[in-house]
């Protein structure tokens, strides 16, 4: 296998029953992790409630995905194949619901399918993820901008950031020689354009330009450069230093996270992505965090009523606590997990009232796959 220069780090992930022969090498560079394992200390609350949750760096992994939802993300995932278009100009896409030929929809598939264990070219749904890469490189113009014009929807930098994550997170899995030529000059590409069209503030917007900024975009951005780092693109320490105070400034006092800049209130969506836009610049402890994670546990998943953002904000609330670990993470999962069973439809789907059943599926099946450890961007940090 052809490697790339950098620092090969090789992680202890779980092998998912799915694909139990898969070799899961990848080349990869966890620079932040490097730094955190030499630097961090556990976090340890002295002064905390009883009755609030403590964060640990061990967490229950596996032995959370119990047979019923190993059999609703089996379901989950061969929904996703079956709305795969196969042929034709838009053979990769999924579906033409809503928002579900677009390129955030194929990145999230093609997400869920690596979760699974899979990755390109290897696996059970291997030959899926080819398509996804095939399908998005060629929605890559000449500027680095990921989109489907006659798509609309989520086709703009919301669809590029989750399009660039899969793409990057898909680069520096492959074992094919030639994803250099093929993929990594896209996914360079799609990065370039994310450093490029950062504001001076530090976040980003709708189109690829330097305008004005909103979180929920921004974290799409911040997630896709800390997976090009991981896979050994240059990320300049500026970019990462400007995403962070944009992100830091958009929590208000009692630990939400606002829209934007001086933008109201908080929400439970923002505020996970909140946490996980600090988690991917590196940044795992705090009382950022600690006020953030406090706010989100008052709301778990079986407290609250489903909306139209719930897959969004489950997707972004289930990895801020993973990350946190510990009770956090015990207590979130198994609440998410059975929600998301009874959520289920008879084909396999989950509906998201505002994207369609492709995009609640893949999210569905991203957050019930996050014990499998198998994506380095959602995985420990």
């Amino acid at each position: 296998m052809t490697t790339r220069s950098g620092t090969h780090r090789t992680t202890s992930r779980v092998t998912c029953p799915a694909n139990q022969a898969l070799s899961m090498a990848t080349r990869r560079q966890f620079l932040t992790r490097i730094l955190l394992a030499a630097g961090a200390a556990p976090h340890v609350g002295t002064s905390r409630a009883a009755d609030t949750p403590q964060r640990g760096r061990e967490r229950a992994g596996v032995e959370l995905i119990t047979p019923e939802a190993k059999a609703a993300i089996q379901k989950g995932l061969v929904f996703l194949a079956k709305q795969q278009i196969t042929q034709g100009n838009l053979r990769g896409a999924f579906g033409t619901q809503s928002y579900s030929a677009g390129v955030a929809v194929c990145g999230l598939a093609g997400l869920a399918f690596l979760s699974s264990g899979s990755s390109p070219g290897r696996g059970p749904r291997g030959q899926q993820i080819d398509r996804c890469i095939d399908y998005l490189c060629s929605c890559t113009d000449g500027k680095g901008f990921v989109s489907a014009p006659t798509i609309g929807g989520m086709d703009n930098m919301y669809g590029h950031g989750f399009a660039t994550l899969f793409m990057a997170e898909a680069y520096g899995m492959s074992a094919h020689v030639d994803a250099d030529e093929k993929l990594g000059k896209k996914v360079r590409a799609a990065i370039n354009l994310i450093i490029a069209t950062q504001n001076n503030a530090g976040g980003w917007r709708y189109q690829p330009v330097k305008s004005d900024a909103d979180l929920s975009i921004t974290i799409c951005q911040i997630m896709a450069l800390r997976a090009a780092r991981d896979a050994g693109i240059n990320v300049p320490i500026g970019t990462r230093d400007r995403c962070l105070d944009y992100v830091k400034k958009s929590q208000t006092a009692n630990g939400t996270f606002t829209y934007t800049l001086g933008g109201g209130h908080g929400s439970f969506a923002l505020t996970a992505a909140g946490v996980v836009a600090l988690n991917s610049a590196g940044i795992y402890e705090g009382p950022e965090i600690d006020k953030a994670l406090r706010f989100l546990w008052t709301q778990k998943p079986d407290q609250i009523a489903a909306g139209n953002y719930e897959f969004y904000s489950q997707y972004y609330a289930a990895q801020a606590m993973w990350h946190a670990g510990g009770d956090y993470w015990s207590g979130w999962y198994p609440a998410i997990r059975e929600k998301l069973i009874k959520q289920q439809t008879g084909s396999g789907s989950w509906n998201d009232q505002m994207a369609g059943d492709e995009f609640g599926t893949a999210m569905a099946c991203i957050i019930l796959q996050l014990p499998y450890n198998m994506v380095p961007v959602f995985g420990e940090g």
